[in-house]
């Protein structure tokens, strides 16, 4: 451990997509994920971790460390589509990771890291906005925001139905060089496929040290894997389905109270927490759908826990290399879900452009018969009532900017940090202090001892950081990292808005999903925001919407074409 310390440190962040709360077994959740208990047991688990309410927007706020409407993703790239004269020339809406923000790739590559990534990118389509470009030595990289997990699109072929999400003339890359999917090898599955290729580039290191007369590479190294699952669409391997089989057979409501129960006993949650009621396009009660319709959807919820399943699986498999390399108690290892968990009903939303609806566009060409689901050639997701099962006790899911959008699992393995505090009783710290994506880009900053570059990095200007080192929370020296009665965060996607100081949250959550006006709720006793404080504590939410305004103006925002974002 001496020599360790010595050394600079490693970085691992492992990105989950659309994974909910509660789904991996250190937040309460029934799925096997023995690697990530094991991260968890032997590091922190924070419990207050925010991001954006989508992955594309929280992706760039990893990067950057700064707000998504300043680094280029104050709307999703899909979004912006149908928009672009409206947003044209707002600077923080270009719909990529802008050039007014120094990527911590780029930072770290230029303090002599190694730098890799295996994964979804979804930050910038063209060569130019590639992961090559954006200061990875190495990457095999899936450039959209989603796609078929064994890169099968059957769809794109009539050349008229092309989903937004994947809306690019190319898909791959590996390194400056781009791929075509039928160059993809027919055993392909994105998740273990990405870890392959990572492992890959993380071999290719230590052997050119080893080559050099070295113990291995004398450079540190900034991995960055970023899974595409468990995005929908819901594809696993039949062997892992199998040891789901049964386990959802109770619906989600039998589910949520489960898991609840779990995260109680865990102190994830507080004993006395109730829970959020679902919301969404719910469709019927389990108790009212027959036979088959219930047995359809766990189907569909025992595939998406196999994709979880897998996820562990690999992340297991980095962990033992790094462990075999000597590397493992060197490295920082981050694991986080980029949103809240996916409950989008997609067979009512016209993603694919024209008349035709996303379930028009999954007839045509794919097969979701009960015994061909999880297969490459079906394509089916598993609606708001599982995603608000996941969620719980938090209200609603992805897109929303109430906590069950933004409020995610986040797991630090560091073991010259964590294993020295209360997580070396073998049960691991829970630190229930805000924190925030954009926190990560300075603490890993701080653990290299980089500096950030300030306003000027490779001959352009950059904004400044608005995230905050964990260093002290992570080597338990301090319980809060933002100051947790007076830290002030603020949320704006897709016309849904937030304003937090301290426990006091202010949402605005247009009709028909909300009231279309400021709501006002305080989290330290009321996480699921059921009880609207506005009318009774009018100076508190004053208060707020001044703050409001200053984070509007700070952050560059620009109103959604239509009504002001500020009412009353």
């Amino acid at each position: 451990m001496e020599d360790a310390k010595k050394k600079r440190p490693n970085f691992l962040i492992i990105v989950a997509d659309d994974l909910g709360y509660s789904d991996i077994a250190p937040y309460g959740g029934e799925i096997n994920t023995p690697n990530l208990s094991q991260l968890a047991k032997d590091g922190v688990r924070l419990t207050n971790f925010h991001t954006a309410s989508a992955c594309s927007p929280t992706r760039a706020m990893l990067f950057s460390g700064t707000d998504n409407h300043i680094c280029g993703l104050g709307q999703m790239d899909e979004y912006l589509r149908d928009k672009r004269e409206y947003y044209k020339d707002k600077p923080g809406y270009e719909g990529y990771l802008n050039w007014r923000v120094a990527a911590l790739s780029e930072i770290l590559q230029d303090a002599g890291y190694h730098t890799m990534m295996s994964g979804k990118w979804h930050l910038g389509f063209s060569k130019e906005l590639a992961p090559c470009s954006r200061g990875f030595d190495k990457n095999f990289t899936f450039l959209p925001g989603s796609g078929n997990h064994h890169g099968w699109e059957p769809q794109l072929a009539d050349g008229i139905k092309h989903p937004p999400c994947i809306k690019t003339r190319d898909f791959w890359m590996e390194g400056d060089e781009f791929i075509k999917m039928t160059d993809l090898p027919d055993s392909f599955y994105s998740t273990t496929s990405f870890t392959d290729k990572l492992l890959e580039y993380l071999k290719l290191r230590h052997q050119s040290g080893a080559e050099q007369g070295k113990q291995g590479d004398e450079k540190p190294f900034f991995a960055y894997l970023p899974f595409m699952a468990p995005h929908w669409p819901l594809q696993a391997s039949r062997e892992v389905m199998k040891k789901y089989e049964g386990v959802y057979d109770d619906g989600p409501d039998a589910l949520t109270q489960k898991r609840l129960k779990k995260m109680k006993e865990l102190g994830i949650i507080p004993p006395d927490v109730v829970p959020a009621p679902p919301v969404g396009l719910l469709g019927k009660e389990w108790d009212e759908m027959t036979l088959e319709e219930r047995k359809l959807s766990a189907r569909k919820m025992e595939t998406f826990a196999a994709m979880v399943d897998i996820i562990d699986t690999n992340v297991g498999r980095v962990v033992e290399y790094l462990k075999s390399a000597g590397e493992l108690d060197n490295t920082m290892i981050l694991f986080m879900s980029d949103n809240g968990a996916e409950g989008a009903v997609l067979e009512a939303v016209p993603l694919m452009g024209g008349p035709e609806t996303f379930g028009g566009v999954i007839n045509d060409h794919y097969d979701n018969r009960y015994e061909n689901i999880g297969n490459k050639t079906s394509f089916v997701w598993y609606g708001p009532r599982w995603a608000c099962a996941a969620s719980a006790p938090s209200r609603a899911f992805k897109t929303w900017i109430t906590e069950g959008g933004i409020r995610c699992p986040c797991i630090i393995h560091y073991p010259p940090l964590t294993a020295t505090g209360p997580s070396s009783t073998g049960t691991g710290t829970i630190s229930d202090a805000f924190t925030t994506v954009m926190d990560i880009l300075p603490t890993i900053l701080d653990l290299a001892d980089v500096p950030h570059p300030g306003r000027l990095f490779r001959g352009r200007p950059i904004e400044p950081l608005r995230g905050k080192s964990w260093l002290r929370l992570l080597s338990c020296a301090s319980i809060t990292v933002h100051g947790e009665d007076s830290h002030v965060h603020g949320w704006e996607l897709f016309g849904q808005q937030a304003i937090r100081r301290g426990c006091w949250k202010a949402v605005w959550i247009p009709a028909p999903r909300g009231k279309d006006d400021w709501e006002l709720y305080d989290l330290a006793r009321d996480p699921a925001e059921m009880k609207d404080l506005a009318a009774q504590e009018s100076e508190v939410l004053a208060e707020l919407l001044r703050l409001w305004e200053e984070y509007y103006a700070e952050t560059g925002m620009t109103s959604l074409p239509g009504p002001p974002p500020i009412k009353g």
